[in-house]
């Protein structure tokens, strides 16, 4: 699988075709519109105006609304019981970040000062997950407008109406909880089961890799839904039980896939039954129904299909069981840890972690310059230049550069519907049906991709920065050239000033993955009743120990294991949008994420037919295999390039690891000096 370099470009029109790394962001992506959300949004925003206008305080419901806005971008959960979280917890920041901005508005130095520590603040909790990042973002967004725009007095007034437009979206978000409780997880689980059942339709074929990426997403999702309560709550809550048993014997279903993915490669296609059974089990829990399962499924002959059937009759059973005993449900697949490690773990991240500081340094260096050049140079409604660069430097929305390009791009074309609206529509009640259309865009564009949303939110925030302060089409051009100052600070001292950002060694992501791999080869072929070792070495969500031959442990190694392949996929593609070196790095590097990810396919394969009748393979085999990793994953760590490596794994080539060795060679080889 060695790569080698294209021949030389010929001359011609294609030297005019932008890169790649540029127009990803330019085509919208095929997601489908959130239709009840851009309901949400579109009353939310609109409602706020119009009892503003009617109470005779247009400026209070421009307030409010702008509560509302900050509510709709971060409603982004499915389970109701996220959504309070994803929405209250940030708004209790923003608040916090409105009070401090109102307090030094106008204060000069003190503002630079103020906004620069909130902005390190903010950049710090960002890291810790994606509530946190959505609060830090509304602690220095709301900190930013305080400080920029005059606020009603007392000092308490604005954040409580921005606090009370982000409850608002909280209301109306939970209207359908009463009726749609579990909905959410429900369609969540039912969706990974499709998902699974397109997984083996795609069994011995090129799209079988493509589709077990979608079941590993699927999996991820529902069991961060699911599991969103503890099992302390099972008592109270006989449906997420149920939903979480379906969710278990998933799990062996998967499994059992890339056995017959291998079976498939050689002896033809899954018989038709087998996906259709998978299908109607989806069915079956979206439904809710429960009953005796009627399978009509082929005898099987072989390991792989005797595991497939097996695992298919038991997903079966537990699907249509209707009251599962609570206490025989393991919840130990997906559970987050207990509260008190989860704090432990977080404060220790962000005090004691190096990109932690790094990123909120990067943050409030450009803050700073923000705030200090626009109080050293009159720039008008000079808090927009510091709202471009707090959105264009968010750690989790993908490349800093290319959102640096995309906003310019995306507040353009927004500025283009603002000018229009703010043109030829009066102040007024016109307000009402105008914002009512502008905020239906907002969850409309924000699916569709980065410069999508952009160019959405900034009509709004321009409509409702005008209520406050009546300078209708003359915020137009000031705020395109706040933006483009916004994004050259962001891209000169966020971006280039930093080297981690644009010659970020990819291979660190990746050892980990593999030296993972290798502890889950040992863990998966370890002799019942062997000595606990480490089943993950590093990497999110691993790390746990469990007993050699513990099948439950492997499944929890092999979960744990699959989740952290899926952020390795999502930090390579997010550098793949970068610029050269780091975005030709990653396009080189990219094929081995693949290979690591069959590599664990084909250990899961080899254990589920040992399971199922075939012999065992011999230890010293496997401890060659698991050798072999380790040492990949310190070449990893030590190299800045690929440098094909010709690995020698004898063993039994009729035996059960003779596919795993193949993929462990396949991978080594994988390379070329001139890569890099």
């Amino acid at each position: 699988m060695a790569t080698h370099p294209a021949g030389p470009s010929r001359p011609g029109p294609s030297r005019l075709v932008p890169p790649a790394w540029l127009t990803a962001g330019l085509r919208p992506a095929s997601a489908p519109i959130p239709w009840a959300a851009v309901a949400r949004a579109s009353v939310a925003l609109s409602a706020p105006l119009a009892a503003g206008l009617a109470a005779g305080q247009p400026a209070y419901g421009a307030l409010v609304s702008m509560g509302a806005l900050s509510g709709v971008i971060g409603d982004t959960a499915d389970a109701y019981r996220m959504r309070i979280f994803n929405i209250a917890v940030p708004q209790l920041f923003g608040a916090l970040g409105v009070t401090l901005g109102t307090l030094v508005f106008g204060h000069g130095w003190t503002a630079v000062a103020a906004l620069t520590l909130v902005a390190l603040v903010s950049g710090m909790i960002s890291s810790i997950g994606a509530v946190a990042s959505v609060s830090g973002l509304l602690l220095l967004l709301n900190a930013v407008v305080g400080a920029g725009l005059p606020m009603p007095g007392p000092w308490w007034k604005a954040p409580l109406l921005l606090t009370l437009g982000g409850l608002f979206v909280l209301a109306l978000t939970l209207l359908g909880w009463p009726l749609r409780r579990a909905a959410p997880e429900r369609t969540a689980v039912a969706a990974a089961y499709r998902a699974a059942a397109a997984l083996y339709e795609a069994a011995g074929t090129d799209a079988y890799d493509e589709q077990r990426q979608a079941v590993t997403a699927s999996l991820n999702q529902s069991y961060d839904l699911v599991l969103a309560r503890r099992a302390r709550e099972h008592g109270r809550a006989p449906t997420q039980v149920r939903l979480l048993a379906q969710l278990n014997v998933l799990i062996p279903l998967v499994e059992a896939a890339p056995a017959a993915h291998l079976r498939a490669r050689h002896h033809g296609p899954v018989h038709p039954s087998v996906p259709a059974a998978v299908r109607e089990l989806a069915a079956a829990v979206e439904e809710g129904r429960t009953g005796s399962p009627d399978l009509e499924l082929p005898a099987p002959r072989r390991p792989s299909e005797k595991a497939v059937d097996h695992a298919l009759r038991h997903a079966a059973d537990v699907v249509h069981e209707a009251d599962p005993d609570p206490y025989n449900v393991d919840d130990r697949l997906g559970r987050p840890a207990a509260l008190r490690v989860r704090v432990r773990r977080t404060a220790r991240a962000v005090l004691f972690s190096g990109a932690s500081w790094r990123y909120g340094l990067r943050l409030a260096l450009c803050i700073g310059l923000a705030q200090a050049l626009v109080s050293l140079i009159p720039v008008p409604r000079s808090y927009w230049v510091a709202l471009t660069v707090t959105f264009v430097m968010k750690p989790d929305f993908g490349s800093v550069f290319s959102r640096a390009v995309l906003r310019a791009l995306g507040t353009a074309l927004g500025l283009v519907l603002a000018a229009l609206v703010l043109s030829q529509v009066p102040r007024g009640w016109w307000d009402i049906p105008v914002m009512m259309l502008l905020a239906a865009l907002i969850p409309a564009f924000s699916a569709k991709g980065y410069v999508f949303q952009t160019a959405a939110i900034t009509p709004v925030i321009l409509l409702l920065s005008d209520l406050l302060n009546h300078q209708g089409f003359g915020l137009v051009l000031p705020r395109l050239y706040d933006s483009l100052i916004g994004c050259a600070i962001a891209l000169v001292a966020g971006y280039l000033l930093w080297p981690e950002s644009w010659h970020a060694r990819i291979g660190d992501r990746l050892a980990d993955a593999v030296a993972d791999t290798a502890a889950y080869v040992a863990l998966a072929f370890a002799p019942a009743g062997a000595p606990e070792r480490k089943a993950a070495t590093a990497g999110p969500g691993t790390g746990a120990t469990a007993v050699g031959g513990d099948r439950g442990a492997r499944l929890r190694a092999r979960r744990a294991l699959y989740r952290d392949l899926s952020t390795v996929r999502s930090e390579f593609q997010r550098a793949l949008t970068e610029p050269p070196p780091t975005g030709s790095r990653a396009s080189a590097w990219w094929p081995l994420v693949v290979a690591v990810e069959r590599i664990v396919d084909a250990t899961t394969a080899a254990r589920i037919r040992v399971d199922h009748g075939a012999p065992p393979p011999d230890p010293a085999e496997v401890a060659a295999v698991e050798r072999e990793l380790r040492e990949f994953a310190q070449g990893l760590r030590s190299s800045e390039t690929l440098v094909e490596v010709r690995s020698d794994l004898p063993g039994d080539e009729n035996g059960v690891l003779a596919p795993l060795r193949h993929e462990v060679r396949a991978a080594r080889a994988i390379a070329g000096p001139d890569l890099g």
